[in-house]
């Protein structure tokens, strides 16, 4: 894997058991905190390392973040709830070491199983990857826009909106959606050629877009934070292009309920869908 993931790589400590330790890069900041999918990713390395199944892939997982978890060196402490034959069930806290608390996430792994399969999901029509503008791309000739540097999307993530409105145009009142293209610079490929999970652990978890998608621009600076962060890992996916699609259902009390699904569009494949309650801080 590339240097941006092994950076999130996690060591047992020989003396606790249960108990790893990683750090968190500053390319993973955002506004104010590391990217959450990144501490998730910790959290799901680690709670692989104690499960020691590798026939049983990450499934569904599921975080409440109670405390923030900066920057630099972390901790984690890892319980194998149960281990099935072919289904187990982990838990795993992820923060600062003195820190009370952070990320606290449950998590299932499970092998191959008799079932059926289906997508009752809907691929958006969306132009293509060439087609769009990026994050990265110069403005339009005439746009002052503030655009404060984020390594991770100058240097982690490359990001090209297919749908919704860059926040210098008018607002127009419309659905909360938007959808992006994402290609990881260095994408964690596993030796089956397919994607790490952490690559859908840090792609899902990008959703407040679809709420400013709804308010605009002229709400002026905010942040949403996550309350919780939920996905179900689907199937597996190639690197390159991938299509985010993300919606939000409903905002009030300080809150809002955001989603997003995630497509291998060359093989029109829903890798993971994702869920998450965030909470909003102004000012940021």
């Amino acid at each position: 894997m590339g240097a941006n993931w092994d950076d999130l790589d996690v060591t047992r400590d020989p003396d606790r058991p249960g108990r790893y330790t990683g750090a968190i890069a500053d390319r993973w900041m955002l506004a104010v905190v590391p990217q959450g999918g990144a501490v998730a990713v910790i959290a799901a390395r680690a709670m692989a390392a104690e499960l020691a199944h590798p026939e049983q892939l990450l499934r569904s997982f599921s975080a409440v973040f109670a405390g923030q978890v900066a920057t630099g060196p972390v901790e984690v402490d890892v319980a194998v709830l149960r281990r099935g034959r072919s289904m187990s069930q982990v838990t795993a806290t992820v923060r600062n070491p003195g820190a009370e608390a952070g990320l606290t996430a449950i998590a299932v792994y499970g092998g191959v199983r008799r079932g059926f399969a289906f997508t009752g999901r809907e691929l958006p029509d969306v132009p293509g990857p060439d087609e769009v503008r990026g994050f990265r791309d110069p403005l339009p000739e005439g746009v002052e826009f503030d655009r404060p540097p984020m390594p991770f999307w100058e240097e982690i993530v490359e990001s090209r909106p297919a749908i919704g409105r860059p926040p210098w145009e008018p607002f127009e009142d419309g659905p909360a959606e938007m959808a992006y293209w994402y290609r990881l610079d260095e994408p964690p490929v596993g030796d089956d050629g397919f994607l790490d999970p952490a690559a859908a652990l840090v792609l899902c978890d990008t959703m407040p877009g679809a709420v400013g998608q709804k308010v605009g621009y002229e709400a002026g600076p905010w942040f949403g934070p996550s309350a919780d962060y939920t996905i179900h890992l689907l199937a597996p996916a190639q690197p390159g292009w991938l299509l985010a699609h993300n919606r939000a259902h409903q905002a009030g009390d300080g809150y809002a309920s955001v989603e997003m699904d995630l497509w291998d569009v060359a093989n029109h494949t829903l890798i993971a869908h994702a869920t998450q309650v965030m909470f909003f801080a102004f000012g940021v």
